[in-house]
């Protein structure tokens, strides 16, 4: 399968014969250039300009941005519930089984999930994890739930990059905090279950401008 990154917390997973998804569209207001992309499904983790663009991806058949259980186009979808803000918004974290190949997207998760929740994040094979602060996980949190969960493969994402204007750390705190001096980066991640190592690694994605 391929994981294209374009900012913030927007992904696009595609795998052949399956359907295609698009993650968290952001709107152009926030300042990173405007996504044109086509999907069959988009999932919102919650209600917020960097998260719910859903008009800027055509071709969508289904929106989900609740809590709930999916099957679509081949692909296994879970949402799970979560409070990004104590007082307001809920959050929603999407789990996506592309054929035994199982992503995680968290959303703006703010706290490090209970109990119950790290147990359904347990299989994760790819977890798409919030590093940058501001209404989601601090570096150091985002850390101490990679150690929790242990998956094979992490990808940073909402965090600061060129372009962006809400107040977010850099990825090098996320670095710092994990040992981690020089990262794999890549344009997109390719992946099969095969090429899967014991270690958890990080891979950085370059923004798909």
């Amino acid at each position: 399968m391929e994981i294209v990154w374009y900012g913030l917390s927007c992904f696009r997973l595609n795998e052949r014969k399956h359907a295609s998804i698009v993650t968290d569209p952001y709107s152009p207001k926030l300042g990173l250039p405007s996504l044109k992309l086509k999907a069959d499904v988009v999932t919102i983790s919650h209600d917020a300009p960097g998260h719910n663009a859903e008009k800027a991806v055509s071709k969508v058949q289904h929106i989900l941005n609740g809590p709930g259980e999916y099957e679509i186009g081949n692909v296994f979808i879970t949402g799970i519930r979560t409070l990004a803000d104590a007082i307001t918004t809920q959050n929603v974290i999407f789990m996506y089984d592309f054929n035994g190949i199982i992503v995680a997207h968290l959303g703006d998760m703010q706290k490090v999930p209970t109990q119950t929740q790290i147990k359904a994040l347990e299989e994760v094979n790819i977890l798409l994890l919030p590093v940058g602060g501001g209404n989601s996980l601090n570096a150091a949190q985002a850390s101490e739930l990679v150690s929790m969960i242990e998956p094979n493969i992490v990808i940073p994402m909402h965090y600061q990059i060129p372009g962006l204007k809400i107040e977010l750390d850099s990825v090098d705190r996320f670095l710092k905090e994990m040992g981690v001096s020089e990262p794999k980066e890549e344009q997109s991640l390719k992946i099969s279950s095969s090429h899967f190592t014991e270690e958890t690694e990080i891979v950085l994605l370059t923004p798909k401008q």
